[in-house]
């Protein structure tokens, strides 16, 4: 076989298994859904206690690494942006470049690495030893489904990474700001009025968007990755890297379509794409 059939063939490969990949998962993520609607053992409370708990682990405890993170990458393009585009008397624009490079690109990725670090390695490593001890056998035999859990936690992990990705974007505007502030020389008042008219209804949308969809793709992988595991604790590791490697893979790759889409329509709009 030629080296070009050979690597067309892995490319198949590569191309096929991830499509197996993605059908499963959604198989089970509709799986959990209708367990969710038609298991009558867990109670409104159970659900609610789910979703508060790991929005407390994910969201709660996350606070600290995100503030440290929003606070360098805020000061950073602040300073960045007030030191270049003054150069081209384009200071006004800072608003405008902040909240393309901030809001829509850097916030929504770094978050999701913060989160898929953190709790998406927990979840899978969570989920993993319930099945490795026969948590999860233990479940069905007193008729629980244990999918029924997994909704839950998939809002409960959405809900956490949208608040994250909204205060990372508040520290990271202001917090960066006021770092950088004893250096350049930009008017507060300005400042706040130059990111007011550079916010828009498509920022928002693309917002609730990639860090929602971001959110569900993380603990979905996860809570798949950790049903993965059959018998031997020592799969644990095994699957939680998985749930690593697939969520960053996954969650790059959504950014990368949704910001594409974007892009290619305001072009369009321009008239620079016929």
């Amino acid at each position: 076989m030629s080296p070009i059939l050979e690597q067309v063939d892995l490319l198949g490969r590569f191309v096929t298994k991830n499509i197996e990949y993605t059908i499963r998962v959604l198989a089970m993520t509709y799986l959990s859904v209708r367990a969710t609607l038609m298991d009558k053992s867990q109670g409104f409370r159970q659900i609610a206690g789910v979703i508060s708990a790991q929005i407390y682990f994910t969201g709660w405890q996350a606070l600290p690494l995100v503030s440290v993170l929003a606070l360098a990458v805020g000061a950073v393009f602040v300073l960045q942006s007030t030191a270049n585009l003054s150069i081209f008397g384009g200071t006004q624009m800072i608003g405008q470049f902040l909240t393309l490079m901030i809001l829509r690109e850097a916030g929504p990725l770094l978050v999701a690495l913060v989160v898929i670090a953190r709790s998406g390695t927990a979840v899978a490593s969570e989920v993993g030893n319930m099945r490795a001890n026969r948590e999860i056998e233990a479940l069905e035999s007193l008729g629980i489904n244990p999918l029924s859990f997994i909704v839950p936690r998939v809002v409960g992990g959405i809900l956490s990474v949208i608040g994250l990705a909204f205060y990372f974007n508040v520290i990271a505007f202001f917090g960066g700001y006021a770092l950088t502030m004893f250096i350049h020389d930009l008017p507060f008042a300005f400042y706040v009025d130059s990111l007011a008219q550079a916010l828009n209804q498509t920022d928002i949308i693309l917002f609730l968007a990639k860090n929602g969809f971001s959110g569900m793709i993380i603990f979905v992988v996860s809570c798949f990755q950790g049903l993965q595991v059959k018998r031997s604790p020592h799969e644990v590791p095994q699957v939680t890297t998985t749930a690593v490697v697939h969520s960053i893979i996954f969650v790059v790759i959504f950014n990368l379509i949704v910001s594409g889409l974007i892009y290619a329509n305001q072009l369009k709009n321009f008239g620079v794409i016929l």
